[in-house]
């Protein structure tokens, strides 16, 4: 499989190809459009090695996440940073390359935050691999980190090393009624505080949180935060990690800004996630406008979903920061053949 891959990439090279690097397909609506002739990894799967004493687990790029997700279940683990799957064929390639996170990653961390090692093929179709399969400081980039969510612009992910966490041993979910500013200031304060908080969301005058540790930390965090009991939560946050609530619709904006930062005033309508640092906005308005008034909050908007992508979907890169990544570009695929204008249009 690795042999033909590189034969592919080596091929595209020498003929000034692209290349579009396929997986599930489970996040192909996610970024700009790529042409170019299909490389698809689906087939280099498996579990290489997975040591749950030791808390890590290593798979091919092509491994299914509910395989991988089932086999952590066994053993009372998860992939802490609740990865959405936005279909049934998911991969962790697909993962890994999107760096998309669920409702914990605020809380526990993001997919970078626990990778700690990839194999891959650069653009000259040398097989490479960085990090390992513990935590360890490094000095200049980290290409590990660099592939979560580059999109496959850099190289194609064969495997990836990552870090998984014990099962939270209980959890439960609690419903206020408030509207978006007090849930903003009350979600900011009680991150503040010693509470077993693991996730958030506010939409439609409706404040969720949910709490996950002991049953004694719970009992004690609900004593001390009133509100309604939600039944069925389990079910209510894998509807809001795999998007398939009615507010997911196209056009769909993601907005990252600073967590306290107040509501924001645009038009349309807006769900908010991670305690006040991620506000997803169904919108027609026009894209500087909405990146105008999230540059403004202090971060960066990206179209999500649908939508005229003419304008780009990534938040403007400024100068300085652009010429890094072409760099790293120019390091990792010279001849510019992997999934080009697929995160910036520069590239």
């Amino acid at each position: 499989m690795i042999t033909a891959l590189i034969k592919k990439i080596q091929y595209a090279a020498a003929h000034s190809q692209t290349l579009v690097i396929r997986g599930s397909g489970s996040k192909a609506f996610y970024g700009g459009e790529s042409h170019g002739t299909a490389l698809d990894i689906t087939t280099h799967r498996g579990i290489i090695d997975y040591a749950p004493s030791e808390l890590v687990l290593t798979a091919r790029a092509g491994t299914p996440l509910s395989e991988i997700e089932q086999l952590l279940r066994e053993h009372n683990q998860v992939l802490a940073f609740e990865p959405p799957h936005f279909g049934p064929h998911a991969t962790l390639g697909d993962c890994v390359a999107s760096g998309l996170s669920g409702p914990r990653r605020p809380y526990s961390g993001a997919v970078r935050d626990f990778v700690l090692g990839v194999g891959m093929l650069d653009g000259r179709g040398q097989q490479l691999k960085f990090g390992g399969q513990v935590m360890k400081n490094v000095a200049g980039y980290d290409i590990s980190r660099l592939m979560t969510g580059s999109l496959g612009t850099l190289g194609v992910l064969l495997d990836v090393s990552l870090k998984v966490l014990p099962l939270p041993a209980a959890a439960l979910s609690l419903r206020f009624e408030c509207d978006q500013q007090t849930a903003i200031q009350r979600v900011n304060a009680w991150a503040g505080q010693a509470l077993p908080l693991s996730a958030t969301c506010w939409q439609d005058e409706q404040l969720t949180i949910r709490l996950e540790g002991t049953q004694r930390s719970l009992q004690s965090a609900r004593n001390k935060l009133g509100g309604e009991l939600l039944t069925d939560d389990t079910a209510f946050w894998h509807d809001l990690r795999e998007q398939r609530a009615a507010f997911f619709r196209s056009p769909l904006w993601r907005l990252s800004v600073p967590s306290a930062a107040a509501a924001l005033t645009l038009e349309g309508t807006q769900l908010i996630e991670w305690g006040g640092a991620l506000r997803w906005l169904r919108s027609d308005a026009a894209p500087d406008t909405i990146r105008h008034a999230a540059a403004t909050a202090g971060g960066q908007a990206t179209l999500f979903r649908g939508g005229d992508k003419c304008s780009g979907v990534f938040h403007p890169l400024p100068p300085a920061l652009l010429a890094i990544q072409q760099r790293i570009k120019q390091s990792l695929d010279p001849q510019g053949i992997f999934n080009p204008c697929r995160l910036f249009q520069e590239f």
